[in-house]
């Protein structure tokens, strides 16, 4: 089983083994844990202040993120595109939640900061690792 899961890392070059690690790493251990952390101390709607479908899509996330660093880790095409379609609505969503309702700014929001970066590394290096992903490196089931 676990062969069927990480085989393809043995074929992988080495860079592309290091960035599903950090973007699997993030998602489950920033991100799910973070949101799992908020729906457990406060159900769906965690932000008070939030409309009710940002809370919703934040909430949500608890599971995408998940879903991501899975398909990410068995060396699925489909993680990077989950995690590149994540990334870039949470980012908008937060950008908004700054700007559009706290009125805050960029510079004082070191999470938006920090959400940010890992936005722009996800889609400079996750085009790539897809397209490395995409070379037939699973492991072929054994002929009977």
């Amino acid at each position: 089983m676990i062969d069927r899961v990480t085989g393809w890392m043995r074929k992988a070059p080495w860079w592309v083994v290091a960035m599903v690690v950090v973007y699997a790493g993030v998602l489950v251990f920033v991100g799910a844990a973070a949101h799992f952390t908020d729906l457990v101390h406060s159900g769906l709607h965690p932000y008070r202040w939030a409309p009710e479908w940002l809370n919703l899509f934040w909430s949500s996330l608890a599971v995408f993120d998940s879903l991501a660093a899975l398909l990410l880790v068995g060396g699925r095409r489909a993680g990077v595109d989950l995690m590149c379609a994540i990334m870039a609505t949470d980012l908008a969503a937060n950008w908004y939640a700054a700007y559009g309702i706290h009125h805050s700014d960029f510079f004082a929001e070191p999470g938006l900061q920090r959400l940010t970066a890992f936005a722009l590394l996800v889609c400079a290096t996750g085009p790539f690792v897809r397209r490395t992903l995409g070379r037939g490196l699973h492991l072929r089931p054994p002929r009977p």
